[in-house]
């Protein structure tokens, strides 16, 4: 029997799946891993590369509908729109069949499952996955590594600065809107550390309910709640010699920030429902779109906690007080993606140039980085001209360049991408350069 060189992850919360899942398709493949709790999914897909997840549609919280597998799926495909992902689940039906498909799943698989169609459609996922991988091999690797492009004198500081400290285990807060790159930069810094080899574990702390808090950052014992039936470790532990990146710290509450500072004062953690202190060896990186400042003032965060977070302060700046970067990041883009799609679009119009350097930016270099792709992919032409671009002119702030209401002009192009897309939400999302949750809200909005 052969083995077929392949990365699979299995993620089921039934340990009994788990372990006849992995049975079987680890004698067909290199290496199968499993995990029963799909909260470390961002972290799994984040730092290790898997041809094929294969992820169940119900957990514990919603044993039938499929909401929480489809919910996990958009995660999925946000954090890697490449990802190849086969759904199972014991309530699948024809219906969900399809809604999984034009959700992008790959495949779908009813469990109880007969072996020989699990093993043939993981056969058939992770040689589909290969063969893009191959097709891609030889051409230029593409990653919005945007954040480190700028000659402007404000990022030349930020980088300046991050070149200074990387290299220390100094804790590291980052300061910037929404858009403006923090998680690429706090990458940046990882891979400019002593810690590089070792992994960077990010922690949305707006999306962890206070519940969860404790469980997600420090881990738990087995009995320590309900549904803590093994032992496990906390994102604290998962990030040892390595990096934990703290985003959105400016969301959580004032008491878990107290559990917090206990934990960066003294280096140790304690699972929930064990009294054993563990040592911790992570280099700490913050961030927060709000003016945490603001807030230490008020009271809502703590200043001691405030004064172990930022030994080193990096702001980082909006992109109308960069206007210089801004075309050399729009070429940037247009590089990119004339590439991803192959189009022969390879110039930008001295028009839209003026225009692009005029507007105001309120998304930042993510608004840029959608702008040009879907920009890019619309344009039939070897230049982009200001029609192509959709973006407000400086002199109204109430309609496009191009005479149309900015609404009406998003329904449009989200309809027609639709509609080219044959409805496969994966598909029209990547055309738009938007998230898959970002287009459900705006098919939501419109009533699409």
């Amino acid at each position: 029997m052969s083995i077929q060189q392949g990365k699979i992850l299995i993620v089921d919360d039934d340990v009994d799946v788990l372990r006849a899942a992995r049975l079987l398709l680890k004698r067909h493949f290199a290496q199968v891993d499993f995990e029963k709790n799909p909260q470390k999914i961002p972290y799994l897909v984040s730092n290790f590369e898997y041809d094929v997840i294969l992820l169940d549609m119900n957990f514990t919280r919603d044993l039938s509908s499929g909401k929480e597998g489809f919910e996990w799926l958009d995660k999925i495909l946000d954090i890697n729109p490449k990802a190849t992902v086969v759904l199972f689940t014991a309530y699948g039906d024809v219906e969900m069949a399809v809604r999984a498909i034009k959700a992008g799943a790959a495949d779908f698989v009813l469990k109880p499952w007969e072996n020989d169609k699990l093993l043939a459609a993981m056969q058939t996922a992770v040689a589909t996955n290969q063969a893009k991988q191959e097709k891609k091999a030889g051409g230029a690797t593409l990653h919005t590594g945007n954040v480190l492009i700028g000659d402007s004198p404000a990022m030349q500081e930020v980088l300046e600065t991050v070149g200074r400290v990387a290299g220390t285990d100094a804790n590291i807060l980052i300061l910037g809107e929404n858009g403006t790159g923090k998680d690429l930069l706090a990458r940046h810094i990882h891979t400019l550390s002593m810690r590089k080899e070792k992994p960077i574990v990010p922690v949305d702390l707006g999306a962890i309910s206070e519940t969860l808090f404790e469980s997600e950052l420090f881990g738990h014992v087995k009995g320590a709640f309900t549904d803590a039936r093994d032992d496990r470790a906390g994102r604290f532990e998962e990030a040892a010699g390595g990096t934990i990146f703290l985003d959105e710290i400016g969301n959580i509450s004032v008491p878990f920030q107290a559990k917090l500072l206990t934990v960066l004062q003294n280096r140790l953690v304690t699972r929930v429902g064990s009294n054993k202190q563990i040592p911790i060896d992570v280099r700490l990186i913050s961030a927060t779109n709000k003016n945490i400042q603001q807030l230490a003032a008020s009271g809502q965060f703590r200043q001691d906690l405030l004064y172990r977070i930022n030994t080193i302060e990096v702001h980082l700046p909006p992109l109308r007080e960069r206007r210089e970067d801004i075309v050399p990041l729009a070429e940037y883009f247009l590089g990119m993606y004339r590439k991803k799609y192959n189009r022969p679009v390879a110039f930008l119009h001295e028009t839209l140039i003026t225009q692009l350097e005029n507007y105001e930016w309120p998304g930042n270099i993510r608004e840029l980085q959608h702008a040009i792709e879907r920009a890019v992919i619309l344009c039939q032409g070897k230049t982009l001209m200001p029609k192509d671009v959709f973006v407000k002119s400086a002199a109204s702030s109430e309609k496009l360049d191009t005479g149309f209401n900015l609404e009406d002009m998003e329904r449009n192009m989200i309809a027609q991408a639709l509609k080219q897309c044959n409805g496969n939400i994966t598909d029209a999302a990547r055309e738009l350069g938007l998230s898959r949750a970002a287009l459900y809200r705006r098919m939501e909005k419109y009533n699409l």
